[in-house]
């Protein structure tokens, strides 16, 4: 587990930092076949490197400074030139076309990144179709001409493998790049997905459900198999206009939030739901809601010290309950328990009106 955490720290450090990455690596190995034709005795090939370098070298200042479009017409040209040079001074049998193929994932990548739509789709076509004819143009006319400078089976070799190894690098390097980024957005979207689900569902203020993420449930209660066995519990604050009328809106949310906070700890594992306003549903099983828990709650809200600016206040609720039967539907079921919640409303508040056997 440790290990793959490394790996995806780094492949993520690589992804963040691919342009910068990319014309480093560029600019050394530039700087390898700079060595390899100091010691092959060429010095144009020399020369040739060693301005590759410094171009890769402007490369990472640019990149250093978000410069991404200019990068990507310097990789383009460098690589297109240096392969016709090369192949022009050492031979087709040095592998330099190669770097005609290790930029094709660059073409793509980078510009993936850089051009959208249309836009994207015909530069990209163009600069590959370049690179490609290039490449036809190189393997026609170059292919059998004798290089100017003829290097030994050795240095032919190196620069053979050196260059098949840039290019094999490459496609992996990118294409494991590609994979992971498009698994990291991937991922973000689903935890998105997941959490603007969530949001739909609750309620912002209190974070209980709220109707729409509330009623799927008690449609999954009917259609199960122990649905007689559920209950419901219709909650209204009582006189809760009248605090938000003397004591402001602000202290009216706090009011609401210190309750919800309360039902949810008294009525563990019940499903709690902002019906709208200050009233509250709880559905739950007919074990977990009895008469004796209700009234508890009842009095534990009647009892509740709340603080606010300085202001305290003492709030009651009246509560109606409702057995589930199987001749209602949902909202038959719930208009049941608040004609219940209403007639306590009517009687003197700060009570439970019993379900009816």
């Amino acid at each position: 587990m440790k290990k793959k955490s490394i790996v995806n720290n780094i492949i993520h450090f690589l992804v963040q930092n691919c342009f910068m990455f990319t014309v480093t690596v560029m600019g050394m190995v530039h700087l390898t076949l700079l060595g390899v034709s100091w010691f092959a005795g060429v010095m144009p090939m020399v020369y040739i490197n060693a301005c590759s370098v410094v171009i890769y070298l402007l490369c990472v200042l640019l990149c250093r400074f978000g410069h991404i479009m200019p990068v990507y017409i310097f990789i383009f040209a460098e690589v297109t030139s240096y392969a016709v040079l090369s192949i022009f001074l050492i031979g087709w049998r040095s592998g330099a076309y190669l770097f005609l193929f290790s930029i094709v994932p660059i073409i793509l990548y980078f510009g993936c990144y850089l051009f959208k739509g249309l836009k994207r789709l015909i530069i990209l076509s163009t600069l590959l179709v370049i690179d490609f004819a290039e490449f036809v143009a190189l393997y026609f006319y170059l292919n059998n001409e004798v290089p100017f400078y003829q290097l030994s089976f050795g240095f032919n070799s190196f620069y053979l493998i050196f260059t098949t190894f840039v290019m094999v690098f490459s496609v992996i390097f990118y294409n494991v790049i590609y994979i992971y980024s498009n698994e990291v957005e991937m991922t973000n979207l689903t935890q998105q997905n997941v959490k603007l689900t969530a949001d739909a569902s609750k309620d912002a203020l209190t974070g209980l459900l709220n109707r729409r993420g509330f009623l799927p449930i008690v449609n999954g209660y009917m259609n199960g198999k122990k649905k007689h066995h559920f209950c419901i519990a219709f909650f209204d604050i009582d006189n809760f206009k009248k605090i938000n009328d003397s004591f402001g809106h602000d202290y009216g949310d706090e009011v609401l939030k210190h309750i919800s906070k309360l039902i949810e700890r008294e009525m563990h594992g019940c499903d709690i739901c902002r019906w709208g306003g200050e009233e509250f549903i709880i559905l739950a099983s007919s074990g977990l809601c009895p008469d004796s828990i209700l009234e508890s709650l009842r009095e534990k809200i009647s009892g509740l010290h709340m603080n606010f600016e300085e202001q305290d206040i003492h709030v009651t609720v009246t509560i109606g309950t409702e057995k589930y039967s199987p001749d209602r539907n949902v909202d038959a079921w719930i208009s049941e328990a608040d004609r219940k919640l209403y007639f306590g409303k009517n009687n003197g508040k700060n009570q439970v009106v019993y379900v009816t056997n």
